[in-house]
């Protein structure tokens, strides 16, 4: 298979495989990549696993017709890339390999030698040139081993992934990219999401337009799509609106408590309900909604004073991959002296934002009006932000919505006529009670100021703490003039037509300007409430907790050049060029500050 005309696909599906890395049950298979470059000198990317040396073997000496192999690139030393190292060296000693320090160690321990006098080791910032070809390397360290890197071709723009993006099942498996490259991600690699977040990083500042991992497709189209996906599961941020119900029933009655909580939970509006039986479904699968859906059900028996085996072994599961910045209630059930709630919140408190709902469900062996009552009311405080965002069950007059106005960061939503847009501003504030009225002000170099001054309306989202900086990216570092923020995300409209955030808000705000400030640099709308509604109780995000919190911290020890005051990107070199722009924010030379 070609992916460029110089770089040929060489690598093989396993239909045979059961459980992958003994434990992931892989119905389609796997697929273990490996690629060739064919310049002034080639260079073969990777080897595959043990089962598959001759059909891979025969493979690249397709692929090479006839030339010899000049580089082997080992980016990862899992078995199922690197068990041919040895092979392919005895067969080719005019190889050298190309590989982190870290990988050479790990080859000493599988092969029994370190190549010594056949390699070159590479780390962050070096290159190779093949002729018209120069790879780039990147060091990925924990994603998922230490000694990973990725290598970028700047002739074709592919970045080699490594095991990053990569899915469960074989090239010729027939499924969405999405559901098994997700329960491979956070089954393999979730617990490292500061390490993927750093390297995502990395790869913002290249022109990437095919990725090639070492498991599943090449992938050429819409990596924005992609590269979202794992922006969104590395920082730990719910990928879809929806509750999970993660039970363990021994005689049936707990079940019954999540059958009519699942019903409850659709009636109030609740998008998606997902019920996972644990002791009957794949783990793998349970885990890895959890991750996907926002807030998490926690259904249980009391077992020899703790909780049921299969409940334990899916908290620590979600412990182990840093499980955060979630929703979590817990439904017990004992019949005399239930004990669940308690150890369940133990294990899962250590996490990071893990917020317990209010409301306690205790079963005493079988439902009664009580326990029924407290699912009831369970499920009305679970879908609270559900009733508020839809258009027939808000309280549309919810005044209290303006007491969550502080010096805070909000998301001002409007919209040109022809597509919505968003800006991130942090000066709001109530100037009037009766009327209410709530002034804004903002920047007149903002598209956003030219479109209100225009439509003379906007929605105000109150961000709460749970915001991630991906939110700041997307609504703060690029211009609506010539960007879509909005663009493959499904929105909800409140009654003037205009975007609301669905996540990461406590409240929101239709606005109505009823006078225009002239303020130099800035106007200020002030403006009526035509609709006020309260999402959340989540504390609203201040200036200073965004930057305390949630702005990435510039990694500039050790660097000299300068850094980006909006996103903390770096310029390493003496002199910033006037015409500098960020490669990540857009911003100008005039926001950066030298390194200190």
């Amino acid at each position: 298979m070609k992916i460029s005309d110089d770089i040929l696909y060489i690598g093989t599906d396993d239909h045979e495989i059961d459980l992958f890395e003994g434990q992931y049950a892989v119905p389609n298979g796997m697929a273990y990549n490996s690629y060739v470059i064919i310049d002034s000198k080639t260079a073969v990317m990777d080897t595959v696993d043990a089962r598959f040396t001759h059909q891979w073997l025969d493979n690249l000496d397709k692929a090479l017709n006839g030339r010899k192999a000049d580089y082997l690139i080992v980016q990862h030393m899992e078995p199922d890339h690197s068990a041919n190292i040895g092979t392919f060296m005895k067969l080719h000693p005019e190889t050298t390999i190309v590989a982190s320090e870290k990988a050479f160690a790990m080859m000493n321990q599988f092969f029994n030698t370190d190549f010594a006098d056949r390699r070159i080791v590479v780390g962050e910032g070096s290159t190779l040139s093949l002729g018209k070809h120069t790879l780039n390397f990147f060091t990925a360290p924990m994603v998922h081993w230490p000694e990973v890197i990725v290598t970028y071709d700047s002739a074709d723009k592919v970045l080699f992934s490594a095991d990053g993006f990569g899915k469960f099942g074989a090239l010729d498996a027939e499924e969405d990219w999405a559901c098994e490259a997700r329960r491979y991600y956070f089954g393999i690699v979730g617990k490292y999401g500061a390490q993927v977040q750093a390297l995502l990083k990395k790869a913002s500042s290249l022109d990437i337009k095919t990725i090639c991992p070492l498991h599943g497709p090449v992938l050429t189209d819409n990596l924005g799509y992609y590269i979202g996906l794992y922006n969104t599961w590395s920082s730990y941020t719910a990928e879809s609106d929806g509750i999970v119900i993660a039970y363990t029933s021994v005689y049936g009655h707990t079940k019954k408590a999540v059958d009519m909580l699942a019903n409850n939970l659709l009636a109030k509006g609740c998008p998606k309900v997902v019920v996972h039986d644990l002791a009957r479904e794949d783990m793998a699968e349970c885990v890895e909604d959890a991750f996907r859906y926002g807030k998490l059900v926690l259904a249980t028996t009391t077992y020899n004073a703790d909780i049921f085996p299969f409940m334990r072994t899916f908290i620590e599961h979600l412990t182990e991959r840093n499980y955060q910045n979630r929703t979590v209630a817990l439904i017990e059930n004992g019949s005399w002296a239930p004990l669940a709630a308690k150890v369940m919140r133990k294990m899962l408190e250590g996490g990071k934002i893990i917020s317990f709902s209010e409301t306690a469900v205790t079963i005493k062996s079988a439902l009664n009006d009580e326990s029924k009552g407290q699912l009831e009311a369970l499920a009305s405080e679970l879908c609270r932000e559900y009733i508020a965002r839809g258009s027939e069950t808000a309280n549309k007059n919810d005044l209290t919505a303006l007491f969550k106005i502080g010096y805070g960061l909000y998301v001002v939503t409007s919209s040109d006529g022809k597509k919505d847009n968003g800006l991130i501003v942090n000066t709001v504030s109530q100037v009037t009670s009766s009327p209410n009225r709530i002034a804004v002000t903002i920047n007149k170099q903002n598209y956003s100021h030219h479109v209100i001054k225009q439509s003379g309306i906007m929605n105000l989202n109150c961000l709460t703490n749970k915001a991630p900086f991906s939110v700041f990216e997307s609504f703060g570092f690029r211009s609506g003039r010539n960007t879509d923020k909005f663009e493959n995300c499904e929105v909800m409209r409140s009654d003037n037509g205009l975007v609301f955030l669905t996540r990461y808000i406590n409240s929101f705000m239709s606005l109505k300007v009823e006078q225009y400030v002239d303020l130099d640099t800035h106007g200020m709308f002030i403006c009526s409430v035509t609709d006020a509604r309260v999402i959340a109780d989540d504390e609203t995000m201040t200036y200073s907790y965004y930057h305390e919190n949630v702005k990435p911290k510039p990694e500039t020890k050790g660097k000299k050049g300068f850094v980006c005051k909006i996103c903390g990107y770096v310029y390493e070199g003496d002199v910033l060029p006037d015409d500098f722009v960020c490669p990540l924010c857009k911003h100008g030379a005039a926001d950066f500050e030298p390194i200190a």
